[in-house]
């Protein structure tokens, strides 16, 4: 694992979807565009869900047919949260990857997809059919990984029953979420490396939200547990919106960056572009 380059998600979408200020969708493309240069693996750029759910992203196909894709490498990551969105997200080909928020917390599925856990499961298996069916990748996060506060119970044993159940179903991504930032290194590295283990042919990611103060011991455990497969936003920009707490932001990309730049794991990335992105950022995020 020491060698494996390091695949990076640039989530604008999580960054953008809990702004109380509408961003217009030309300034969305603009923004996209100048990340699509940068390098990143993939970017999560916009969700297939109900508007009156998360109005930010209700322009979504309007930006998508406005991106350039013609010089790039990165894929395209589309949210969806039930079997009408996955339809829709399918209808694009130029989406790589769809993303399914599954959670191993009855009240935050509910919250965030108004649905059970078990209907949730089964819009897995109906997604993932889809999926199949249109030559795309479904990438399951795998919400309340580290813990939750809707006193649902939770275990690492628990985790790892669901995940064997997504892995029976044919899910070969599957990215392990602090939602709510609450995660320790010390549980990084107690729950990452015996999945790792136990499902070899599964990639697994991490997308965490954290404090500032936090973040760089949660990616250094991270890494020293063998993840290669980060999902990040430019200056820890977003969030949940469904969570019930006061936000803690996603991961500031140009932290992790620097944090692994020692690892000499990533390669490709213009940092023009991304400095670039990073001054554009404050246009996007500053109502």
């Amino acid at each position: 694992m020491a060698d494996q380059q390091i695949k990076l998600t640039e989530c604008p979408r999580d960054a953008m979807q809990g702004l109380s200020h509408f961003v217009p969708t030309d300034i969305k493309a603009e923004y996209i565009n100048l990340l699509l240069q940068v390098g990143f693996d993939t970017i999560d750029f916009g969700s297939f869900v109900s508007p009156k759910a998360i109005p930010q992203l209700r322009d979504t196909a309007e930006v998508l047919s406005k991106l350039d894709l013609s010089n790039t490498q990165s894929k395209l990551l589309a949210i969806v949260a039930n079997l009408r969105g996955a339809e829709e997200a399918c209808r694009h080909e130029a989406i790589t990857y769809l993303g399914y928020p599954f959670s191993i917390s009855e009240g935050f599925q509910m919250r965030n997809t108004n649905t059970t856990i078990a209907d949730a499961f089964d819009t897995v298996k109906k997604v993932k059919a889809l999926c199949t069916a249109n030559n795309k990748d479904l990438l399951v996060y795998l919400s309340m990984g580290f813990g939750n506060p809707y006193g649902d119970e939770w275990s690492i044993e628990i985790i790892e029953r669901w995940t064997e159940k997504l892995v029976d179903e044919g899910i070969g991504i599957v990215a392990l979420s602090d939602t709510i930032g609450i995660a320790t290194p010390d549980q990084i590295s107690s729950i990452y490396p015996p999945l790792t283990k136990r499902f070899p042919k599964t990639e697994f990611g991490l997308h965490l939200h954290s404090t500032p103060e936090t973040a760089l011991v949660k990616i250094e455990a991270a890494y020293q547990s063998g993840c290669r497969r980060f999902d990040s936003a430019l200056k820890g920009y977003g969030g949940c919106p469904m969570a019930n707490d006061d936000l803690t932001g996603n991961i500031a990309t140009e932290n992790l960056i620097d944090c692994l730049k020692p690892q000499n794991a990533l390669h490709g990335l213009n940092l023009d572009r991304l400095k670039e992105a990073l001054a554009f950022a404050d246009r996007v995020f500053t109502a």
